[in-house]
């Protein structure tokens, strides 16, 4: 019998991060310095801010007393990672004006992140599941910020009509519109209804992209890459006059404004942290 030839199946080259640094290794010094230094002093200012804004938020019902610890927190770890950090695009937006931030997602690094170089207060739309997790989910209970369980909708009713209500009274909210942190750092699709809120209160969608924060520390690693990050913003996106009937033509505006300023080139120059906390 004829023996048959069979073509080898083609060999795919794994795809690498979207914002490498070409030529960069991170070898068993970056190691030893994220898990000797940096995770443990991470740990502390997490256990030790968090013990400190116990007694401030148990008559904290606004959140703006514990969104200033939640930003001196962030301060020391934007410090601490030894990441310079560009913000590009913030100074076109009237933050006098409440507006709902839909960010890209990473890193567990893009809270601290956004604390410290969105210059006003805000408050976060977040998955259940995140309270759960002690000193963090207690502080997430207690400042204000927006519970959503993805698994039952019906159950977080009185949490959206409160998050419409801030968003109209002036309070901006900052959403991460795919659900979760991206498993290989490229953005996925977002959940449907991520830009309800924003139609709701008829205010205007900015969106922002965090460069680098994957590289830094992607999902299920202690390992701190410490380089270079950037925060682009974009034009904001109006909703005036929008239904929801116009819900998946906003998403996919949004998304894609956010693709264009992730994906675009550019080289992350130094933007040093904000000595203030205000």
């Amino acid at each position: 019998m004829e023996e048959v030839e069979r073509d080898a199946a083609p060999t795919v080259a794994p795809r690498g991060s979207p914002h490498a640094i070409p030529g960069e290794k991170y070898g068993w010094f970056s190691r030893l310095r994220s898990y000797l230094i940096l995770d443990p002093l991470i740990w502390l200012y997490t256990l030790v801010l968090g013990m400190m804004a116990l007694p401030g938020g148990l008559f904290d019902r606004s959140g703006r007393r514990l969104h200033w610890f939640s930003r001196a927190w962030s301060w020391l770890i934007m410090k601490t990672i030894l990441s310079p950090v560009k913000v590009t695009g913030i100074e076109r937006i009237d933050t006098s004006k409440p507006h709902v931030y839909a960010l890209t997602h990473a890193s567990a690094m893009d809270i601290p992140f956004l604390y410290v170089y969105l210059p006003f207060q805000f408050r976060i739309v977040f998955k259940k599941e995140l309270l759960s997790y002690p000193v963090v989910g207690w502080q997430l209970k207690r400042s204000g910020q927006v519970c959503i369980d993805q698994q039952k909708p019906t159950n977080s009713i009185a949490a959206i009509r409160s998050a419409v209500k801030s968003l109209k009274a002036g309070m901006p909210l900052v959403i991460f519109p795919e659900g979760g942190r991206t498993p290989d750092g490229e953005i996925k699709p977002f959940l449907p209804g991520a830009f309800f809120l924003a139609i709701k209160a008829q205010v205007d969608i900015v969106p922002v992209a965090l460069v680098g924060t994957f590289e830094l520390l992607p999902m299920n690693t202690y390992h701190i890459k410490c380089r270079p990050l950037e925060m682009r913003v974009g034009e904001p996106i109006s909703t005036a006059g929008l239904t929801m009937r116009n819900l998946e033509a906003v998403s996919d505006k949004v998304k894609k404004a956010m693709e264009d300023l992730y994906y675009a080139p550019g080289s992350p120059t130094t933007f040093d942290p904000p000595d203030s906390l205000q």
